[in-house]
């Protein structure tokens, strides 16, 4: 099976997220394979506006670090950093390394990706979800869909690309992290983080919609404005803030690995979803 799926649908190209039984869980192969995607419908001069899609009951249960095809431990083509393989390297050398590429300089690079780019969230967003929603210039959820970063669990700041002061207010980020809290698609669209809020069944249609509906501007001109807003957010200190808390994040790692189980504190699945539920 495939773990990203590519359609065209006139001017609109869908990528699709496909390992619905780890509720889209982000490892290595579906990066890359994301990447590929995304690279595909840059180059093809008929594709206007990108949708990014979570097959199944969620849109991204966040980084794979569980799963039976977890991959951390495998060499890709890496594209989005200047750092070494992080294979056969110990500690942060390995860590770092791998972050940079596959977390921070890949969602980077897709923010910088040249036509519209519009998420399409169902279920949960969470953690690694979040940064694959927030690369997207537009944010449409279903109303079953909710938001969360929960890994202050494991004595982390937050996800590697930190868009939260930039996603939603200051405080309400913070109130986001310190909690861990699942935020519902109706907060999110109320702070200003999600662009609409529909239902379930009208998800597809409405997001298709609007990107049909964005597709009649001028490529150009799209192009620019995306650009515009982009730069206006790194004046506000958006890539040098996310630089600072990415060392901030790797500080987290290396104390985890030295006062605990491993670099995650001993956190998997089952106990973040416990957490999360109050179990």
């Amino acid at each position: 099976m495939t773990v990203v799926r590519y359609e065209r649908r006139g001017p609109v190209a869908v990528v699709t997220m496909n390992r619905p039984e780890y509720r889209n869980a982000q490892n290595s192969a579906m990066t890359y394979a994301l990447d590929e995607a995304f690279y595909r419908a840059v180059a093809d001069d008929d594709v206007k506006v990108i949708v990014l899609a979570g097959e199944g009951g969620h849109f991204s249960a966040g980084h794979d670090i569980g799963t039976p095809q977890r991959d951390a431990h495998l060499s890709f083509d890496r594209r989005a950093a200047l750092w070494w393989d992080h294979v056969g390297k110990d500690g942060a050398e390995s860590r770092f390394a791998r972050e940079s590429e596959v977390y921070l300089g890949m969602c980077r690079r897709w923010r910088e990706i040249p036509k519209p780019m519009i998420a399409m969230v169902q279920g949960a967003c969470i953690a690694g979800g979040l940064m694959l929603a927030w690369v997207c210039d537009l944010i449409v959820a279903s109303e079953d869909a909710f938001f969360a970063d929960p890994v202050v669990r494991m004595g982390i700041p937050g996800v590697e690309y930190f868009a939260h002061p930039w996603a939603m207010p200051p405080r309400i980020a913070k109130e986001f992290l310190f909690t861990g809290d699942r935020m519902p698609a109706r907060r999110a669209y109320e702070i200003g983080m999600v662009n609409r809020v529909v239902p379930r069944d009208e998800l597809e249609g409405q997001v298709l919609a609007l990107a049909e509906r964005i597709a009649a501007m001028p490529r150009m001109g799209l192009a620019l404005a995306k650009k515009a807003v982009n730069q206006a957010e790194d004046l506000q200190g958006m890539h040098a803030g996310m630089d600072a808390v990415f060392g901030l994040h790797h500080l987290a790692h290396a104390h985890n690995a030295e006062t605990s189980a491993d670099s995650l504190a001993g956190m998997d699945p089952k106990s973040m979803k416990a957490a999360a539920d109050g179990s």
